[in-house]
């Protein structure tokens, strides 16, 4: 009898600890269930929280200053003054992950944007976009979308709707004022 006690108080037991680690699975999927849940950290400490963008379309792209691709940051500025009243948040991502491409401090990145793109743009602070270091965002990204969404370049760009989804992704050698890009972010923008 005291056996078949301690076999059922165990079995309840490891039944109530199954039923708790699902309920946390289950919080952390939700909240990795939209882009709205990632936060990006500014070049100075300061967060940038996706959340505070719920409702407007978001345009996610992974930067280098030294790429052969850095006049596409001319294009995102254009894509900023464009789009930015109407419900656009263009976000910079520094990375050294491709070719050693960003060898800037954090600090200077911004600057150095501003001063040959008229860069005016939120940039995060420099951040790790690919394999098992990447940041939160991009491993989930690449969950969602697959390997061939990853991004395998500098200016790698992802558009989040309104809803926190992921709506587009377009490769490196895709310009940010192209009609593709462009398109995709008239029908992501609020109230369209």
């Amino acid at each position: 009898m005291y056996r078949l006690l301690s076999f059922v108080w165990c079995l309840a037991a490891t039944c109530l600890c199954a039923v708790a680690q699902a309920k946390d699975l289950e919080g952390q999927s939700e909240a990795a269930q939209s882009a709205h849940a990632f936060t990006f950290e500014m070049p100075y400490g300061e967060p940038i929280a996706l959340k505070d963008y719920a409702g407007k379309a978001i345009l996610i792209v992974n930067t280098a200053t030294e790429c052969g691709f850095s006049g596409q940051l001319a294009g995102l500025q254009k894509l900023h003054e464009s789009y930015s009243d109407r419900g656009l948040l263009v976000l910079g991502v520094p990375s050294n992950d491709f070719g050693g491409q960003e060898p800037r401090a954090d600090g200077d990145i911004a600057k150095f944007c501003e001063a040959k793109y008229g860069a005016e743009f939120p940039l995060a602070a420099k951040t790790v976009v690919k394999g098992e270091k990447a940041h939160p965002f991009y491993q989930w990204a690449a969950s969602e979308l697959g390997p061939a969404a990853r991004p395998y370049w500098n200016f790698h760009k992802y558009l989040v709707g309104p809803d926190g989804s992921i709506l587009a992704w377009f490769p490196t050698p895709v310009p940010p004022t192209s009609s593709d890009v462009t398109a995709a972010i008239e029908k992501a923008l609020p109230g369209s």
